[in-house]
């Protein structure tokens, strides 16, 4: 008899969701989702609006990446008078905005890594979920959780210094930034008493490394195995290919690393990618309109970057990045759980180009803001921590938004995650007759990997229950959990 599992919602994620799995009549998975069960309407919100107000609004789509948005608007909103395409920002306007987006990427995959993944790798997928939390970090592994606290705050504080709030501020301004570093905050960064210096986040970074390459080298069938599947990558990169989280062109490869997306112009973004609607999921699945539907789904994110990126422009993440693509002989990687490797090579790449922009004296002076000529239409796209970020506007002739549209990194990585739900169901519930708190987990695992930020794919309405049922065919419950 067909059975159907239902995980809702999925934790240590940053939104709802939920997960439903089908079993036929012989106990395999025929059929699992990764349902998307909030609704976002901020596309909607923003219209009518002053254009200048976007950085500010968007934003509120989250309090965990609300950088992310901030920087992608302001961006958009550069085109739009006329600082974006032409000769660009003020150096001071665009290495503040720099150092407060790598501060986010930084803060970003520290709380994802150490609060939220780890506990997995630390107690194991079906571990006793007491203790598998970022509580039981604290209690067991007291140094690593006071790391992650202390790189947490620090990345929060660079994002405060140039920002002007940790959560939801308002640095980045049309055209520019609207504040210096001063002394006293380059200071800080930069010598800071142990732990509060960038030295020290270097060395906690190379810790982070040493940690996970530890683990790998223990684990190597749950770290390579689970979940990986070949997939095409896109993220940002510098015109000479280099990593650049900040800004670039736009590239794409495929399982075998041939180029399906050649360094276009982010403006042209919409030549090349369309969206699919499901009716079972209010979030949406992107393609590449070259390859079509069925073939054109793409992974962004840590991974895709490190697959897509000639080189890293920082030395310590180069040697890094040098490592982790011999792994695989230079080929693109495909291992899902390889998104904690590569995560952790940006954080460091995050700390070596923070420490780069605090001894940049353009910091402290020059011009904040600039503008051109005056356009209708703007796009602005960056690589937030988990991925490529799209946002596009555009203004009427009262200088309010008639027009927003945006492409957020979870909502890119839609079909890999329920790829990597359908594995793992596959791998852990197949055969099965009853329903284990760790066989739920490892569907977890699949979609955490990822570092989801359901709240900014969609938009939460409601509370969401956290119940388990298992239902026969005919609708009977045979098993009931409360997680």
């Amino acid at each position: 008899m067909s059975r159907k599992i239902t995980i809702e919602p999925v934790t240590r994620v940053e939104g709802h969701g939920k997960v439903t799995i089908q079993l036929d009549d012989n106990n395999q998975v025929a059929q699992s989702r990764l349902h998307i069960v909030e609704f976002r309407g901020f596309e909607r919100f923003v219209q009518g609006r002053p254009y200048w107000e976007a950085p500010v609004l968007v934003q509120r789509l989250c309090g965990i990446c609300p950088v992310s948005h901030h920087l992608a608007a302001a961006k958009a909103l550069d085109v739009i008078v006329g600082a974006g395409t032409g000769h660009g920002l003020t150096p001071t306007g665009e290495k503040m905005r720099r150092l407060m987006h790598y501060g986010q990427i930084f803060q970003s995959h520290v709380l994802h890594f150490f609060h939220l993944a780890s506990p997995d790798l630390l107690f194991g997928i079906d571990g006793d979920p007491a203790l598998r939390n970022v509580i039981g970090v604290a209690l067991q592994h007291k140094e690593l959780a006071v790391q992650a606290v202390m790189m947490r705050k620090y990345g929060q504080e660079i994002i405060k210094a140039t920002a002007g709030k940790k959560v939801h501020g308002t640095g980045a301004i049309p055209g520019g930034i609207n504040k210096h570093l001063t002394a006293a905050e380059k200071d800080f960064f930069l010598n800071g008493a142990d732990p509060m210096n960038i030295d020290k986040m270097i060395d906690w970074c190379h810790g982070a490394l040493d940690f996970f390459k530890g683990y790998h080298a223990q684990n190597k069938d749950l770290i390579d195995k689970f979940a990986a599947h070949p997939s095409n990558h896109v993220s940002l990169v510098r015109k000479d290919g280099a990593m650049d989280l900040y800004h670039g062109v736009l590239r794409g490869v495929d399982a075998n690393g041939n180029k399906i997306l050649n360094d276009v112009d982010c403006q042209t973004y919409l030549d090349h990618f369309d969206e699919e609607v499901k009716s079972w999921s209010y979030m949406k699945f992107p393609y590449l309109k070259s390859l079509g539907k069925e073939k054109g789904w793409y992974r962004v994110g840590p991974l895709a970057r490190m697959n897509t990126a000639d080189f890293i422009p920082t030395p310590l993440a180069q040697k890094e990045f040098e490592i982790f693509k011999a792994y695989t002989n230079g080929k693109p990687n495909g291992m899902t759980m390889h998104q904690h490797w590569a995560r952790l090579i940006e954080i460091l790449h995050s700390a070596e180009m923070m420490k780069e922009l605090l001894n940049d004296p353009d910091l402290m002076s020059g011009e904040l803001t600039t503008k051109g000529t005056k356009q209708k239409e703007g796009v602005g796209i960056l690589e937030a921590p988990r991925g490529t970020l799209f946002h596009h506007y555009r203004i009427d002739d009262n200088d309010q938004i008639e027009m927003a549209n945006l492409i957020v990194s979870t909502t890119s990585n839609n079909k890999p995650m329920n790829k990597g739900v359908n594995l793992a169901a596959k791998q852990f519930m197949n055969g099965q007759t009853e329903i284990t708190e760790g066989m739920m987990n490892a569907v977890e695992v699949a979609i955490r990997a990822y570092d989801p930020c359901l709240s900014c794919a969609t938009h939460a309405l409601g509370k969401m229950p956290l119940e388990i049922k298992l239902l026969d065919a005919n609708g009977k419950l045979i098993d009931k959990m409360d997680k």
